[in-house]
C-alpha cells in the first residue's frame, strides 16, 4: 500500500502507468474490431463452437492474439511475428559478425538489432497474415475445428485487403509496445504479451464453474496462488559469486581492494525462453495446414492424415509428444538465451581487465570454466522449473474439462501464468527503481 500511494503521489510516474492503461485498452479494442470482408454472422456461430470443439492449433495461437483469431481481428497476429523475429535475430547474432558487433556497441548497436528486428517482423507478419486468410479461406475446419466460413465472398480483393490490414494491424501492435516501452513504465512488447494471455483467464474460471462448479474453482484459486508463490520465489533466487579486486595506486590515489559479487539468477531467462518456445511450436501448424486436403471427412487423403496426427499429438496439452517437445524446447531455449546473455569468456575477460578475481581462482581461462560450470548447473533446475509451470497446470486442466465435456481447449493455463507472474516481476522492479530515482534524498539532508 506504501508503494501504491508513492506511485498516485508521483506525478510523472502516475501518467506513465496512465498511459501504459490507456495503450493497452486501445490494444483490447482493436482485437475486438473483425477484418474487413469478414462475416459476423460466422464469428458468432464459432465462438458458440469454439470452447466445445476446438482446440489444438487454434486454441494456441489464438491465446497469443488475446482471442484476436476467432474474429480475425485486426490484430489477429498479435505479437507473434516479433517474437518469431526476436528469436531469429538472435540466432544469427552469434553466426553473422556484424550483428555481433552491433550488440556490444550497447545503446546505438541495439538501435540497428530493433531495427532490422521490425523489418524481419513485417516480412513474417506478411507470410503468417497470407497463411492465415488462405487457410481459414480455402479450409477453415483443418484450422478451427468447425466448417465456418469466415469470408462469404472469394476473391483476389478480399485477400488483398484481409492480408494487407493484418500487416498494419502487427505495424500498430509493434508501434504500441514501443510506445510503452519509451513513454509508459516500460516492458511494451511483454506487457502486451501478459494483456493477451491474462483475457482468457476469466473465461476459463467460467468453464471450470460450469463443469465441475465453485469448489474447483476454489481449489483452482489455492492452486494459483501457490503457482505464482513459487514462480516469485525461482524468480528472486540468485546464486552470488564472490569477487575480489586487488588493489592499485595511481599518482596518489589508491583504487581497488574491495570485495563485491556476480548475481547469477536461477531463472536468468525469466519467461523468455518460454514464449520463444511458444512461437516456434506454431511452425509446424502453418506447414500442415497448406498440405492438400480431400475435402471430404470419409475419405481423407495423406494431407489430412498428417494434419491430425500433428494437431493430436503437438496442440492438446495432455498429450505426451506435446509434454516432450515443448518441455523440451523450454529447456533448450533457457540454455540459449542464458549462453547469449551470460558470455564467461567475457565475463572473465572483463574480470582479468579490471583486476578482479574468484577466490581461489585463477583468472583467464580457469575463471571463464569456472563460470559456465556453476552457469550450467543453475540453468538446469530454473528451465525444468519453467518446464513444469508451463506444462503441469495446463495437462491437469485439460483432463478435467475434457471430463466434463468441455473438450481440451484450455488456453494453454500454464503458459499463461508463467508469462503474466514474470512480466509482473519485472514490470513492479522498473516501477520500484523509478521510486527510487523520484525519492532519493542523498547521503546529505
Amino acid at each position: 500500500m506504501k508503494t501504491l500511494r508513492n506511485i498516485l503521489q508521483t506525478s510523472e510516474l502516475r501518467n506513465k502507468i496512465l498511459f501504459t492503461l490507456f495503450v493497452i485498452v486501445i490494444y483490447r479494442l482493436g482485437v475486438q474490431v473483425p477484418a474487413p470482408g469478414v462475416s459476423l454472422d460466422a464469428i458468432e456461430a464459432l465462438r458458440a463452437q469454439a470452447e466445445e470443439t476446438t482446440g489444438g492449433i487454434f486454441g494456441y495461437l489464438n491465446l497469443f492474439s488475446g482471442g484476436g483469431l476467432e474474429n480475425l481481428s485486426l490484430f489477429a497476429l498479435g505479437v507473434l511475428p516479433y517474437i518469431t523475429a526476436s528469436i531469429i535475430i538472435q540466432i544469427l547474432t552469434v553466426a553473422i559478425p556484424k550483428l555481433e558487433q552491433w550488440q556490444s556497441q550497447g545503446a546505438v548497436g541495439q538501435r540497428k538489432i530493433n531495427q532490422w528486428t521490425r523489418y524481419v517482423a513485417i516480412i513474417l507478419a506478411i507470410v503468417q497474415a497470407t497463411g492465415f486468410v488462405f487457410i481459414i479461406g480455402r479450409n477453415p475446419e483443418a484450422f478451427f475445428g468447425v466448417d465456418v466460413g469466415l469470408f462469404p465472398v472469394w476473391n483476389v480483393g478480399r485477400v488483398l485487403v484481409a492480408v494487407t490490414c493484418l500487416v498494419v494491424g502487427t505495424a500498430i501492435v509493434m508501434w504500441m509496445g514501443e510506445l510503452i516501452t519509451q513513454k509508459g513504465i516500460g516492458n511494451g512488447m511483454s506487457l502486451i504479451i501478459m494483456a493477451s494471455v491474462v483475457s482468457g483467464l476469466p473465461s476459463l474460471g467460467i468453464r471450470i464453474h460450469a463443469v465441475r462448479g465453485w469448489l474447483w474453482v476454489g481449489f483452482g484459486m489455492i492452486l494459483l496462488a501457490g503457482l505464482v508463490a513459487g514462480i516469485v520465489f525461482v524468480e528472486q533466487g540468485q546464486r552470488r559469486i564472490p569477487v575480489n579486486f586487488a588493489k592499485r595506486v595511481v599518482g596518489r590515489r589508491q583504487y581497488g581492494g574491495n570485495n563485491t559479487y556476480i548475481p547469477l539468477k536461477v531463472n536468468q531467462a525469466g519467461v523468455i525462453p518460454v514464449i520463444f518456445a511458444s512461437s516456434l511450436l506454431q511452425l509446424p501448424s502453418f506447414i500442415v495446414n497448406v498440405l492438400p486436403t480431400s475435402g471430404d471427412p470419409t475419405n481423407p487423403n495423406w494431407g489430412d492424415d498428417v494434419r491430425s496426427f500433428v494437431q493430436a499429438n503437438l496442440y492438446q496439452p495432455d498429450n505426451l509428444g506435446y509434454i516432450l517437445v515443448f518441455g523440451a524446447l523450454i529447456v533448450g531455449f533457457a540454455y540459449f538465451y542464458n549462453a547469449v546473455a551470460f558470455d564467461p569468456a567475457r565475463r572473465a575477460d572483463e574480470l582479468r581487465k579490471s583486476g578482479g578475481f574468484i577466490p581461489g581462482i585463477r583468472p583467464g581461462p580457469q575463471t571463464e570454466r569456472h563460470l559456465s560450470k556453476i552457469l550450467n548447473r543453475i540453468t538446469l533446475p530454473g528451465a525444468v522449473f519453467l518446464a513444469v509451470v508451463a506444462l503441469i497446470p495446463s495437462a491437469a486442466l485439460a483432463r478435467l474439462l475434457s471430463g466434463g465435456g468441455q473438450g481440451q481447449n484450455v488456453g494453454f493455463s500454464g503458459v499463461s501464468i508463467l508469462i503474466a507472474a514474470g512480466v509482473s516481476l519485472e514490470t513492479m522492479k522498473q516501477i520500484n527503481s523509478q521510486l527510487m530515482a523520484k525519492n532519493y534524498d542523498g547521503f546529505l539532508k
